[in-house]
């Protein structure tokens, strides 16, 4: 019996072995989702940082300071 998911896109059912698009059901529903990654859809939550603050830890990280 082979293992039957749900696409995270399209929530059609898909089969897990075999599958080169896995999790998702088809290339196309694959490309959908790097997609929405590279438009900046999908988003893992934090603080943002201003440029000034990334120049000062670089500069940091080069000297030897954390």
């Amino acid at each position: 019996m082979s293992l039957v998911v749900k696409c995270p896109i399209c929530r059609s059912e898909a089969l897990w072995e075999e599958n080169p698009h896995r999790p998702f059901c088809s290339e196309r529903c694959r490309l959908i989702d790097l997609g929405a990654w590279v438009d900046g859809r999908y988003r893992i939550p934090g603080e943002k940082i201003n440029a000034e603050s990334k120049e000062e830890n670089s500069e940091d990280e080069e000297n030897g300071e954390k």
